[in-house]
C-alpha cells in the first residue's frame, strides 16, 4: 500500500470524497439534518463543518422537501449541493421535488437550466431499525427519467462514484448501504450488523479520483453462472458462491440508472445462467427490470430461467429482520437450484 493510499471503511471513504470536493471546488456545499456540528447520524460528514465552516456544511431543519427544494435552487444558481437525507425511509416528503422539479428541469427548460444536485441517503437494513429506518427504495427512483441512481458496495467505489456524482451536471440519487458502512460481511446474523471486522477495510486513494457512473464491475469472476446484484448483497452473494464451492461470476451493478446492460449481458451470454439478488421487496423491485432486460438481451444463450432472490413482499418486519434479508443460505439454495435446471 503506497503513501497516497489509506485503508478506509465506507464511512471514511465517503467523508474523504466530500472533503476532496469541498477543497477542490468552492461551489460544492453540503446540507442536511445534523450533518454539521454532529457530523451526521452515521458520522459520514464528521469534521467537515469544523474544517470548511457552517456556510458550506449546513445544518438544516427536519424538512426533507425543504432540503431538496433548497438544493435545487442552489444548483440552478451555480452551486453543487450535496444534500443528505438521514435515512432513505425519510426521502418520500421530497419525492415531489425530485420528480416534478429536479428530474425535469433540464428537459422543461430545453437545457437553459440544470441542477447538479447529489442526494445522499443511507438505505437498507441491518441495524435493527425497523420499518422506518431500513427501506431500499431504489426501484422507485430508477423509474424517474432525468435522474441517475447509484449504489456502491465498497469503500473504493463509494469514494470514486460520489466524486463523479458531485461533478455530474445532472441530479444523482446516491444510495449508501449502511449495513456495509463499517466493513463487508457475509450475511450471518451472528455477526454485528454495522461493525463487523472480519474483512480488511478497503484500500482507497487519499486524493482525487472518480469512477464512471453507468459502468458495472465484476466483483468475482466465474463461468458456471452469473449473479447480478448490488449494494450489501454483493458481499452476501460472494460468500454464498464461495461457501457452495461454485464458480459463479458476481456482477456488481453499482449504477442502477443508467444501467450497464452490456456487461451484464456479456456475462450471462457466456455462463448461460443468471440469478438476480437484491434486498428490497421482490414484487416490482429493480430485480424485475434486471431480469427482463437480461432476458431480452440473452434469450438464445439462456440454459435455465432467470431466478430472483429478494426481500419479502411485506412491510419491513422488524422482529424478523434477518429472515427478511436474502442471506447467504437463501442465495445458496437458489444458486444450487439454478445450476440443476436443465
Amino acid at each position: 500500500m503506497g503513501p497516497d493510499v489509506a485503508r478506509m471503511n465506507m464511512v471514511q471513504a465517503l467523508n474523504s470524497a466530500m472533503d476532496v470536493m469541498l477543497a477542490r471546488d468552492p461551489s460544492v456545499v453540503l446540507m442536511g439534518q445534523d450533518i454539521g456540528y454532529f457530523g451526521g447520524v452515521f458520522r459520514v460528514t464528521d469534521g467537515l463543518q469544523k474544517k470548511y465552516g457552517a456556510h458550506r456544511v449546513i445544518d438544516t431543519p427536519i424538512a426533507e422537501g425543504g432540503i431538496v427544494g433548497a438544493a435545487i435552487g442552489m444548483g440552478v444558481n451555480g452551486l453543487r449541493p450535496v444534500a443528505e437525507i438521514q435515512f432513505a425511509d425519510y426521502i418520500y416528503p421530497a419525492y415531489d421535488q425530485v420528480v416534478s422539479e429536479l428530474a425535469r428541469l433540464r428537459y422543461r427548460s430545453a437545457s437553459d437550466f440544470h441542477a447538479p444536485v447529489t442526494i445522499r441517503t443511507p438505505c437498507g437494513g441491518g441495524i435493527r431499525g425497523g420499518q422506518t429506518h431500513s427501506q431500499s427504495p431504489e426501484a422507485v427512483f430508477a423509474h424517474i427519467s432525468g435522474v441517475k441512481v447509484v449504489m456502491p458496495s465498497n469503500p473504493y467505489d463509494a469514494k470514486g462514484l460520489l466524486i463523479a456524482a458531485i461533478e455530474d451536471d445532472d441530479p444523482v440519487i446516491f444510495f449508501e448501504p449502511k449495513r456495509v458502512y463499517n466493513g463487508p460481511f457475509d450475511g450471518d446474523p451472528a455477526q454485528p450488523a454495522v461493525s463487523w471486522a472480519g474483512h480488511p477495510l478497503g484500500e482507497v486513494p487519499d486524493g482525487y479520483y472518480s469512477l464512471p457512473i453507468g459502468q458495472a464491475a465484476v466483483a468475482r469472476p466465474g463461468s458456471a453462472a452469473t449473479i447480478v446484484t448490488y449494494g450489501t448483497m454483493v458481499h452476501v452473494c460472494i460468500a454464498a458462491a464461495e461457501a457452495l464451492g461454485v464458480d459463479a461470476e458476481v456482477i456488481d451493478v453499482r449504477s442502477i440508472l443508467p444501467l450497464d446492460l452490456e456487461t451484464l449481458a456479456a456475462s450471462v451470454s457466456r455462463t448461460g445462467r443468471c440469478l438476480v439478488v437484491h434486498e428490497a421487496t421482490r414484487y416490482a423491485g429493480f430485480g424485475a427490470e434486471l431480469s427482463a432486460s437480461i432476458q431480452e438481451a440473452c434469450f438464445w444463450h439462456l440454459e435455465a430461467p432467470i431466478m430472483r432472490v429478494a426481500g419479502w413482499d411485506t412491510p419491513y418486519p422488524h422482529a424478523f429482520e434477518w429472515e427478511y434479508f436474502p442471506g447467504k443460505a437463501r442465495v445458496m439454495r437458489a444458486l444450487r437450484k439454478l445450476l440443476e435446471e436443465r
